[in-house]
């Protein structure tokens, strides 16, 4: 489990490429010190396991399945990527919950300045376009986000000067691709919705969603 709250960008040092994986090295700054073999790494928002690490640089394998669902099969050598460590049950809670299962890959529309903020345009699929709605939480190459506005093919965020400088994103150009994950509550919700709208069991009623917590 992780927070959506980027701990360091690190960069990719070495790749070795398969025809459907790949393993990385991505040389780092402050997780190595804190890293042990089979701990959890968000690389840009992908939960990765590591397999091997030094005291500046660390190891993860990427199988066919995260090859083909995510956009890590087009990082290059010396491609910066965000970092997260799985987070501690007793540390401090800052973004939301954020699994590292990604959901999509979106594409940069454009993006636009406004004083200090930079403002972004994510552009995805139309099966994600369920999960959105505005002030809703949203993942980002590994970044807790949230939704400034939904549009008819995606959503636009808006990064206030810490984010531009501490992840990636304040650096995306038009038509890069990025990793999206859906926050789980929104997830949940259409899952329990469509299950029982599919076994006709009952009428989902407003009484209903307040009794199992989904509204207040």
């Amino acid at each position: 489990m992780f927070t959506g709250i980027v701990e360091e960008k690190g960069k990719v040092k070495s790749i070795t490429r398969n025809q459907k994986s790949l393993s990385l090295i991505i040389k780092a700054t402050k997780l190595p010190s804190d890293l042990a073999i089979g701990d959890s790494v968000a690389v840009n928002g992908v939960c990765l396991t590591v397999t091997q690490y030094t005291s500046d640089s660390f190891m993860v394998d990427v199988i066919p399945e995260t090859f083909r669902a995510t956009s890590l099969a087009e990082v290059s050598v010396g491609s910066s990527v965000n970092l997260e460590r799985a987070m501690h049950a007793s540390g401090r809670f800052g973004g939301h919950f954020v699994s590292g299962h990604v959901d999509t890959v979106g594409e940069i529309g454009r993006t636009w300045r406004e004083d200090n903020a930079l403002y972004v345009s994510v552009k995805i699929p139309a099966d994600g376009l369920p999960y959105l709605t505005k002030k809703g939480s949203i993942c980002v190459d590994g970044t807790s986000l949230t939704v400034f506005n939904v549009r008819d093919n995606g959503f636009d965020i808006s990064l206030i000067p810490e984010t531009q400088r501490a992840t990636i994103l304040g650096n995306k150009q038009q038509g890069d691709r990025v990793n999206v994950e859906f926050d789980m509550l929104a997830k949940y919700m259409e899952r329990f919705l469509t299950f029982h709208k599919e076994k006709k069991s009952s009428e989902i009623t407003m009484a209903q969603l307040e009794k199992y917590g989904f509204i207040d």
